[in-house]
């Protein structure tokens, strides 16, 4: 082979560690060029955030110490990826490019593209490696599961020891956390990003913090400390599922008899859940249109034209009148994460009770999750809003889900403090709250707290009634049939029962 360099381009894979592309490329014993792009058209999008780029920031930090190490520091370039590309080409005349396969947005799709038309134009060539559990041309759903399991299973790709350098290449920093091409402040704060972090992550995951997984995956509070909170390094990809998978393995196989009655059945439930990660984001991969267009087309129409800006301003910002809606919304806001129930919850209460297509909603989740992944996003926005025509529907009653997960209150206190003076048998409906002359209290609703902008029996009376007008069309089980053909799981039904539909308990947006 010659000695020109090769690149290699990371995405949503900020590691060395089991990374196909980068082992790859440093066996061809040729100099090596790690990129990372910093995209400004990318950053204009309606699902990007500043909040995404402080975490890649850390990320990139960690990338570039570890490439440091290797020989060769991280290149990483503004600008557009065929222009970049190009001038890498001329300047030091880069022959191939090696990266992993991505399932992104639109956005991303269509810049793949015209990079792979101009490397056939110049005879770059491209070398894809498969990312994580998505298989790219899948043929058919019922492969998926033990083609995925397969990759689980193989061993992790080692980091290259050396990587060849490109001499008299100049190095640059990336824009700072603050440059304005980022976009609008950060509103609150950020989880800490990078290898070190999510190792870290990991580590207390699997050997303390995953003891009360399940009895804490709900609840907001709680949910926060025995969550593994992986969600964002996966998205980024600073440890692959792969990682996670056999790590899980690894520490089950550790667990004493004591520790197994105390790790093993939440150890099984994350590793399943890391499972239907893949799951979800191989629906994007197969069917791209998912993103702007309903699973099953028989939901198209029924909520654009009737959307309310009032009802969105208040839900995006945790004004509803709805104490624990609005607590969960400005602590998503805030934090960048919360536990998937809760995520489900905002997305039903939106879509059901105030009636919100889920394209209007999704863009502003996606901004504030520091954890967006496209491929689960779209699904599960769908999903919520009862529009995949393959799932039961899901409409969440925000009274007790907010007396179940937050009894007395201290959740809603904590977020909705105009709220700190209602007694408890009232936290949870402030508007049944009658004051009297013993109350030393000055709050008054509807000037302290919004008045509820709905009443949510009412609305979800209502927007049940219009999906299952929907779903008695005449067309809509067969057209339902061919969506779970095409996106649904692959579960086995136990012996005399019905076969299982796409899985709609499981909300896996994030662990």
């Amino acid at each position: 082979m010659s000695g020109k360099p090769c690149i290699v381009w990371f995405k949503r894979d900020l590691r060395v560690h089991d990374h196909a592309p980068l082992l790859a490329a440093a066996e061809t014993g040729r100099p090596v060029i790690p990129l990372y792009l910093v995209e400004p058209e990318l950053w204009k999008q309606p699902d990007s955030s500043r909040r995404h780029w402080h975490f890649i920031h850390d990320c990139l930090t960690d990338l570039n110490s570890a490439l440091t190490d290797m020989g060769q520091p991280l290149f990483v370039r503004v600008g557009n990826a065929v222009d970049v590309i190009a001038d890498l080409h001329r300047e030091f005349g880069a022959r191939d490019v090696f990266s992993h396969e991505e399932t992104g947005n639109a956005w991303t799709y269509t810049r793949d593209l015209a990079v792979a038309q101009l490397c056939a134009d110049l005879g770059i060539g491209v070398h894809e490696f498969p990312s994580n559990g998505v298989v790219r041309r899948l043929h058919s759903r019922d492969d998926w599961s033990l083609i995925r399991n397969a990759r689980m299973a193989e061993a992790i790709k080692p980091k290259p020891v050396a990587l060849q350098p490109v001499v008299n290449c100049p190095l640059q920093p990336p824009p700072g956390k603050e440059d304005p091409m980022f976009g609008d402040p950060v509103e609150g704060r950020v989880q800490k990003g990078g290898r070190k972090s999510a190792v870290s992550d990991l580590r207390s995951f699997l050997t303390h913090r995953s003891e009360r997984y399940l009895f804490h995956i709900s609840a907001p509070m709680a949910s926060e400390v025995h969550c593994s909170r992986l969600s964002a390094h996966l998205a980024l990809g600073t440890l692959s599922v792969r990682e996670v998978a056999q790590a899980i393995d690894n520490r089950r196989k550790q667990l004493s008899p004591t520790e197994q009655q105390r790790f093993g059945r939440n150890l099984s439930a994350f590793g399943a859940r890391l499972a239907w990660r893949c799951h979800f984001i191989q629906k994007l991969e197969d069917q791209p249109s998912i993103e702007t267009t309903c699973m099953h087309r028989a939901f198209e129409g029924i909520r654009e034209k009737d959307h309310n800006d009032a009802y969105f301003h208040a839900w995006s910002t945790g004004q509803t009148g709805y104490p624990f809606i609005d607590a969960c919304m400005r602590n998503l806001v805030s934090e960048g994460w919360i536990t998937f129930r809760m995520r489900a919850m905002l997305v039903s209460f939106a879509s059901y009770q105030l009636w919100l297509d889920w394209r209007r909603t999704g863009p502003h989740l996606a901004r504030v999750f520091t954890d967006y992944e496209p491929g689960i996003h779209f699904s599960q926005l769908q999903m919520q809003s009862g529009v995949t025509g393959i799932n039961a529907m899901r409409v969440y009653n925000p009274i007790k889900q907010s007396q179940d997960q937050d009894p007395h209150g201290e959740f809603i206190r904590k977020w909705v403090p105009e709220l700190g003076d209602v007694p408890n048998a009232h936290i949870h409906t402030p508007w049944t709250w009658t004051q009297t002359l013993l109350d030393d209290t000055r709050f008054e609703l509807g000037r302290d707290y919004p008045i509820r902008i709905v009443d949510h029996e009412i609305a979800a009376r209502d927007a049940k009634k219009r999906i299952s007008c929907v779903r008695k069309s005449e067309r809509f089980r067969a057209d339902a049939d061919a969506v779970l053909k095409k996106l649904g799981s692959r579960k086995r039904p136990r012996k005399k029962s019905k076969p299982t539909m796409d899985g709609d308990l499981k909300q896996l947006s994030l662990f």
